[in-house]
């Protein structure tokens, strides 16, 4: 009994120690995203992101899954998924361009709360007052970080509002999807969905790279991101949601420090309150929500 409890726990560490290293790694992604954008268009850093990862998934997966690897129920819902998430990508991709990492990273974290909000509003799901008031709470620090009418431009404060709500809807989606396909055959799929669809839009945008540099930094772009979903894919398979979902907010301490040693940029007081306070609502609630046994969607950057 005693060593099936110390094997438990210790895939629960591996599991939180593979979440922590992909929160990093997204940390990483979305810096070097923020640096490529300011000369290349936001588009090619995408396609990059998107081929990169097409390419490794297929060189390592399919050689040991076979066609057993493209095996769907809901092909659809596999091209709409990847939409989705390609959609969330460029969002994403172009906030970065006028906020800090740290902060648009604490946006991000709202997507659980906005999770709770739409669950209630369309699934008609049971929400407590409680919870309640922490989607209010995330929603006041997320408006405390972005700052309508401060210094980000006017339309592009709202940027990271639309992506996190195509990011809830394919949060939505993964789940229901979770139930009859395999995670590694969805990861396949939205690597070529956003591959296909960023490749037909790449000629539209498309910028010769100024040097091998920028080549590689691209590259790296691509490397984070596969790196990242793969251990995140490991955690979620060793470890319940529920004790994984509060790591998740380490982005934000990642985030905030590739910001500073990249950018020099330290967030204001306003700004660090408000990602104290997504920090709290969110993880409260990820807390109350594991009591309840009605486990929150965990972000999939």
């Amino acid at each position: 009994m005693q060593a099936t409890l110390q094997a438990s726990g210790a895939r629960a560490l591996t599991g939180i120690a593979f979440l922590v290293t992909a929160t990093a790694c997204f940390a990483v992604l979305d810096t070097t995203v923020k640096y490529v954008g300011a000369f290349l268009p936001v588009l090619v850093a995408v396609w990059f992101r998107y081929v990169f990862q097409a390419v490794l998934v297929s060189a390592v997966v399919l050689p040991l899954r076979g066609r057993s690897l493209l095996r769907t129920a809901h092909p659809r819902f596999q091209l709409l998924r990847g939409c989705l998430l390609l959609l969330v990508s460029v969002l994403s991709f172009l906030s970065v361009q006028y906020m800090p990492v740290g902060e648009f990273t604490a946006i991000v974290m709202i997507s659980p709360l906005v999770v709770t909000l739409l669950a209630a509003l369309f699934l008609h799901e049971r929400v407590t007052p409680m919870r309640w008031l922490l989607v209010a709470g995330g929603f006041a620090g997320a408006l405390m970080v972005v700052q309508p009418g401060g210094d980000v431009v006017g339309w592009a404060s709202l940027l990271p509002l639309v992506m996190v709500l195509l990011y809830t809807a394919f949060q939505i989606l993964t789940s229901r999807m979770a139930r009859t396909e395999d995670p590694m055959t969805m990861h396949f799929y939205t690597g070529w969905v956003g591959a296909a669809l960023s490749t037909a839009i790449l000629p539209l945008v498309w910028q010769a790279i100024p040097d091998a540099r920028t080549f590689w930094l691209l590259c790296l772009i691509g490397l984070m991101g596969s790196i990242g979903h793969f251990l995140l894919i490991l955690a979620f398979a060793r470890t319940p949601a529920a004790t994984l979902t509060p790591f998740l907010y380490a982005q934000i301490g990642f985030a905030m420090l590739c910001g500073w040693a990249v950018f020099g940029h330290v967030p204001g007081t306003l700004e660090l309150a408000g990602i104290g306070l997504i920090v709290l609502c969110g993880a409260t609630a990820s807390v109350l929500a594991s009591r309840s046994r009605q486990p929150m969607e965990p972000p999939e950057p």
